[in-house]
């Protein structure tokens, strides 16, 4: 009879990602919303393309997730419970990490539970946005490099896995595979996945290769792994940027940003040539730049925010080159989430989050050894000098926990969407008051709900929707053309977010409010005012 081992390993990690898909659940916004993620519950169903850089992983998972959870709800609620199981993904994957950094499962559960708990972290498992499938893209990509530093240090006569180690990678006697090159050709795969996902793991590429240098000096000359790697690399990133041109072409979604077709149009959305101009006076008011991190870090971790920088020295003298990965990785990340102007940028920090959390848990370790170490020899008799160090960083993490357990109720009411209908109640609203064959008019905020509600659950197919990037995409001219070639022929509404705009069009047409204020919330186009008014 064989036996078959239960991988108990898989115990903690899969426990804390229950924890933590438990708590982006009772957060969880319960349909449509409006802004970027509207787009997005409306282009996972659709297998659309979505505004730069494309997201096309995200979008491909979405509609498999689509399919896969139709029994939990509306297209839009799967969506955003695709983003709780996103998150549990890297709160579990990040345990693994951290156990394998440490050698202690406790401080695995802490950083998992840590980071899952996070306001940034947690927001984002409460609704679609395809950060949260970055950042179980970068903990699995600092996973598989870890294990692959792991072999090449073992395989060198360094230490088994953990420790610092000593000494370089053996050059003679290395065949396919005994250095565990898999680990760093699926680490590529990943990299490749991860930029389908979102372009800020672009400004993880100097780190990982340094650290590559790093853990292997000798690797420039092992041409057939760097090959593989590379094309690993590339028949990722390639496979998955298919998605926009097949299905803004020959397979067209019913919703396609730009024109990811032709080879302008396919740059200008892979690349976010539209956001190009974000990135403002990067090297300018560095003081107040630091002082809105500092803030941040207290928002996002409390009392725990002073210890991070000893994390980091903690992470630096235990594992090196783990230190030059995620130090660079950080600093670089946080350089350009800092002078990046362009909507929500606090989930740009996700990635340092997460390091934070593994620097805190490896300066748990060290401690716990320290005190082992000095306080050891009293209370060996009693529980021995291994037990005494398991106790120690158990209570450490148990500490360095407390912090996030009380201000838990406090982040969950900060964090919660699971009220929140607004969205579906204003698409609701607006469906119903707009008469028949009518054109709307509107801008992104209102355009991604309208288009839900049009494209994925097929309701008003009479109504055109123009968006200020259908407006450019068609070649429709500006906004005052395109009333002007409807009204008298349908009904014009318009939706706008521009002051100025509302008062040129005040200017020049009959605005009739529908829902709230003039312009700026549903209004009616009724007519021209006079001629040279």
């Amino acid at each position: 009879m064989v036996s078959r081992r239960l991988p108990w390993g898989l115990v903690p990690p899969f426990l804390v990602a229950v924890a933590a898909f438990g708590a982006a659940r009772v957060a969880l916004l319960p349909g449509v919303a409006f802004w970027d993620t509207g787009e997005l519950q409306t282009v996972g169903p659709l297998l659309g393309t979505a505004h730069p850089t494309g997201f096309p992983t995200y979008v491909l998972l979405g509609w498999l997730a689509s399919v896969v959870l139709q029994p939990f709800g509306e297209p839009a609620f799967r969506m955003n419970l695709l983003n709780a199981i996103f998150l549990a993904t890297a709160a579990g994957v990040t345990v693994d990490l951290v156990r394998a950094l440490t050698r202690s499962t406790a401080l695995g559960v802490l950083a998992g539970l840590g980071l899952a708990l996070t306001p940034i972290a947690w927001a984002i498992g409460t609704h679609a946005d395809a950060h949260a499938l970055y950042l179980v893209f970068v903990v699995v990509l600092l996973r598989l490099l870890l294990a692959w530093e792991g072999r090449v240090r073992w395989d060198a006569g360094g230490w088994g896995g953990g420790g610092s180690g000593s000494g370089g990678p053996r050059s003679r006697g290395r065949s396919a595979g005994d250095l565990g090159d898999r680990y760093l050709v699926a680490a590529a795969g990943v990299y490749g996945l991860g930029l389908g996902t979102h372009s800020l793991i672009l400004l993880l590429a100097p780190a990982v290769g340094l650290f590559v240098l790093a853990v292997d000096p000798e690797i420039r000359q092992r041409r057939r792994l760097v090959a593989t790697c590379v094309a690993a690399l590339a028949i990722a990133t390639a496979l998955v940027y298919l998605e926009l041109p097949l299905r803004a072409g020959p397979f067209r979604a019913p919703l396609v940003y730009g024109r990811p077709d032709t080879w302008d149009g396919f740059w200008y959305v892979a690349l976010g040539q539209q956001f190009m101009g974000s990135l403002v006076d990067p090297f300018g008011d560095l003081p107040r730049k630091l002082g809105d991190l500092a803030r941040l870090s207290l928002d996002q971790f409390g009392p725990l925010a002073p210890l991070i920088p000893l994390g980091f020295v903690a992470t630096a003298r235990r594992r090196p080159r783990y230190a030059l990965l995620t130090g660079l990785a950080l600093v670089l990340i946080c350089f350009f989430a800092a002078s990046y102007e362009n909507a929500d940028i606090d989930r740009y920090y996700l990635v340092p989050i997460l390091i934070a959390w593994v620097w805190l848990a490896v300066l748990a370790r060290a401690g716990a050894d320290w005190l082992a170490a000095t306080f050891g020899r009293w209370t060996a008799p009693m529980a021995g000098p291994g037990r005494v160090g398991a106790i120690l960083t158990a209570l450490a993490a148990a500490l360095l926990l407390v912090p996030t357990a009380l201000a838990a109720p406090t982040r969950l009411a900060a964090v919660d969407e699971s009220g929140d209908r607004s969205a579906a109640d204003w698409t609701d609203r607006a469906l119903d008051r707009m008469e028949p064959d009518a054109v709307i008019v509107s801008w992104w905020s209102f355009s991604t709900p309208l288009w839900y509600a049009q494209r994925v659950e097929g309701r008003r197919p009479d109504l055109t929707i123009i968006d200020d990037r259908t407006r450019l995409d068609d070649g429709l001219g500006e906004l005052t053309d395109v009333i002007d070639a409807n009204l008298g022929a349908r009904p014009v509404y318009v939706i706008r977010s521009d002051p100025e705009e509302v008062v040129r069009l005040s200017a020049r047409y009959r605005l009739e409010p529908i829902d709230g204020v003039v312009g700026f919330d549903l209004t009616r186009v009724v007519a021209r005012l006079g001629a040279g008014s």
